[in-house]
């Protein structure tokens, strides 16, 4: 007669071996994290370079971008290495979770193929400055994608919360470089136009916003960190000149060589929040591996605890101990305590009951936790959604669909997660109608009839 405690106890190990399995495919997602974060770093910073070499007709940066596009490519190399340890060797792609990552991925590797096209229309000045930053902007949008999807799927609270947190500083540095870049092709072109100052707030908003999530999931040193970048006199200097360009009327001319000051400032700043994002890059690899160091410490412990019950008198289970635990659900309008038998002449600490049911309580926990955390990366989702149906159906571009969105926010006293919400709520209704409008299906008609 087979010993049905013998399969309990290979379930509650199995259970904990699936977590380790699952910590461990988390620690390569964060490796994968950091590789991006280094690539996006360096793919700013030739962006950058780029932009004065294309606006000086090649007579500034030149050998400085021969430079960078040499640690550019070698980032990269990096980053395809790493893909190719992790997710191509046989047997390690099969986490149907992992959809929306890999897509992710692909999309970005593809990117990346072109980048020496890129490259060789800069070389020969067949593209504007305008058109190389806007180009290398969507690359850099399609790998900061992987580390959103990255945190997507994250099964660990704790570690979900540091990808949250570095997801939304990257996004804001990313911000930061887009207002680089378009402040220097004001500063190239000798003025700023209407539609210049409202991108370059536009922008200044959006940095805020994604540092707000920041600092709700970061660490305490992290938002010290923060709070020292924010104090520092490269970035007083650049609010000094940020006011300056705001000051400036519709047109009126500035000095291009203020150009290089708004650079040097603007780098400034974009190298500590690199630097920063280093740390924290670090930090989540360690707390990735501490979690799995851990996994495995609690299933020793288990094996243990296990070997020790079955050489002891408290190797049965306590007679009835599951159906008549008070802390398990029963009949329902029944008093969870009212009618329990005493468990007698068993310790329940000591019994395979107890590990089962402390980590089904650890499961709970952590169930709880994630969903807490995951909340920002849900309201990202929406906000996306949403405003792809602004786009579609008021014809509007991704910055007017956003400002959109923020000003109902405002009228409605609304988060702005609650619009989108709407918003899809909305376009879904109207999609509805559509499709039944253009696609009546006469009466009597069957399903797959001519119709």
């Amino acid at each position: 007669m087979p010993n049905h405690s013998e399969d309990a106890e290979k379930f509650l190990l199995a259970a904990k071996r699936s977590e380790i399995q699952a910590l461990e495919r988390l620690t390569g997602s964060c490796e994968l994290v950091t590789t991006v974060s280094d690539l996006v770093h360096q793919l700013q910073r030739e962006r950058g370079i780029s932009n004065i070499y294309l606006v000086s007709a090649g007579f500034r940066f030149s050998s400085l971008r021969a430079e960078q596009m040499q640690a550019c490519s070698a980032s990269a190399d990096t980053f395809r290495q790493l893909l190719h340890d992790q997710y191509l060797q046989e047997g390690k792609c099969n986490n149907p979770r992992d959809m929306r990552l890999l897509n992710s991925i692909a999309y970005s590797l593809h990117g990346l193929d072109e980048l020496a096209e890129l490259r060789r229309h800069i070389d020969a000045f067949e593209v504007s400055a305008l058109e190389s930053t806007d180009a290398f902007c969507r690359l850099i949008a399609g790998l900061l994608s992987v580390v959103f999807e990255a945190a997507d799927v994250a099964d660990d609270p704790e570690v979900t919360r540091l990808l949250v947190a570095l997801f939304n500083f990257m996004q804001a540095k990313e911000f930061s470089g887009q207002e680089r870049a378009w402040g220097a092709i004001g500063f190239a072109s000798s003025h700023f136009d209407e539609r210049l100052h409202e991108r370059l707030v536009h922008l200044q908003d959006c940095q805020r916003r994604s540092l707000e999530i920041f600092l709700e999931f970061a660490g305490d040193t992290e938002r010290a960190r923060w709070q020292a970048i924010e104090d520092s006199d490269e970035t007083r200097d650049l609010n000094r000149l940020r006011r300056v360009i705001a000051g400036l009327k519709n047109g009126e001319p500035i000095a291009s060589e203020v150009s290089e000051v708004w650079y040097q400032l603007a780098t400034a700043r974009i190298d500590s929040m690199h630097r920063l994002e280093d740390t924290m890059a670090a930090r989540l690899l360690k707390v990735s591996r501490k979690r799995v160091a851990d996994a495995q410490s609690e299933l020793g412990h288990h094996y243990a605890q296990l070997q020790k019950l079955k050489s002891t008198d408290w190797s049965r289970l306590p007679a009835l101990a599951v159906l008549f635990d008070p802390e398990v659900p029963g009949l329902y309008g029944r008093a969870s305590t009212a009618g329990v038998p005493p468990l007698h002449g068993q310790h329940l600490a000591h019994s395979l009951y107890d590990l089962i049911r402390s980590q089904v309580a650890h499961i709970h926990r952590v169930s709880e936790e994630l969903e807490e955390t995951r909340r920002a990366l849900t309201e990202r989702k929406l906000v996306e959604r949403a405003k792809g149906v602004l786009m579609r159906s008021l014809r509007l571009n991704e910055d007017e669909a956003y400002r959109t969105m923020q000003q109902r926010a405002m009228e409605m006293n609304l988060k702005l997660a609650e619009v989108a919400a709407k918003i899809i709520e909305i376009g879904n209704r109207r999609g509805s109608l559509d499709y039944r409008g253009k696609n009546p299906r006469p009466e009597g008609a069957t399903r797959g009839g001519p119709g």
